[in-house]
């Protein structure tokens, strides 16, 4: 087994140049690949938010005029999160704040922004947040399932030692010291000189995660029972899966030393749409029995 940027030993897959892989450069202005599956998600989740709405029956052009703002807002909002949560490392450089192009972005940022905006956009609009978040949700788990890509060409959102089936293996010189654990250190692997962490690729089990979230809220959307059902199904499972992933992670965001605040928030999200559809659900059933 040669050198290889990123092995996957388990699945005999070898993955050579990722550490060479020219960035895009448009009008001089250097695109690096996480960027570009960041542009991809977004541009996917909005196409088929757009394709949902007029699958059933919703206002195309109401969504478009949504999208404008709710893009720029997650933007800003995966930068704010993140910062709020690094503060100790922007206090004192408060235009490090700006600089965008240097990482650090937070998904649940873009969500909470997402959830924000639409609550005031259906607010303004006069629309049913709830009928309007269970027709335009689609797009944001496929978006997030293409964008965790990028993760993988920046060498992050990884978990800790892993020899299963999906262990994957980086170069060692080419992570950041601040993401490998004492089991990582514990357990590099060698291979024609060269060391490796071995980690689970949590990026690629929440892109998964994600997919399959897509699929299940496509299959569930025209069998609704109530309006938020969809939207609050999106909740449910991407706080369950995000909850277990989190555990592995090693690059975690924490509240004081010890807690993940993906973590804390995936588990308070699922059981707040668990218990939303619940009691939907039997509040339903009950007006169906008194009439």
């Amino acid at each position: 087994m040669n050198s290889a940027d990123v092995i996957f030993p388990n699945l005999n897959i070898i993955i050579d140049n990722l550490s060479r892989a020219t960035p895009i450069t448009v009008f001089g202005m250097t695109i690096y690949w996480y960027g570009v599956f960041v542009a991809l998600g977004v541009l996917a989740g909005v196409g088929i938010a757009m394709w949902n709405v007029k699958r059933m029956g919703g206002n195309v052009n109401l969504y478009m005029d949504f999208a404008f703002i709710v893009i720029p807002a997650c933007l800003v909002g995966t930068r704010l999160f993140y910062v709020i949560f690094q503060w100790e490392h922007y206090r004192n450089n408060l235009m490090g704040i700006f600089a965008f192009r240097s990482g650090g972005l937070a998904i649940y940022g873009a969500i909470i922004a997402a959830f924000t905006t639409a609550l005031i956009f259906t607010k303004v609009k006069k629309e049913s947040f709830f009928k309007f978040a269970d027709l335009g949700i689609i797009g944001l788990p496929l978006g997030q399932a293409i964008g965790r890509w990028g993760n993988f060409f920046n060498r992050e959102a990884f978990g800790g030692f892993s020899n299963g089936l999906f262990a994957m293996q980086y170069r060692y010189d080419e992570v950041p010291r601040s993401m490998i654990s004492q089991d990582l250190l514990e357990n590099l692997v060698y291979n024609d000189g060269v060391r490796y962490i071995q980690v689970h690729p949590t990026f690629l089990y929440e892109s998964v995660w994600n997919f399959f979230t897509v699929v299940l809220l496509y299959v569930f959307m025209k069998h609704k029972k109530f309006d938020g059902q969809i939207a609050a199904m999106y909740l449910l499972l991407y706080g369950i899966g995000r909850f277990w992933i989190e555990s592995l992670r090693t690059d975690s965001l924490m509240i004081g030393t010890s807690i993940p605040v993906s973590q804390a928030l995936s588990g308070v999200a699922a059981v707040a749409a668990a218990g939303f559809i619940v009691v939907s659900l039997v509040l339903k059933h009950r007006n169906k029995e008194q009439k």
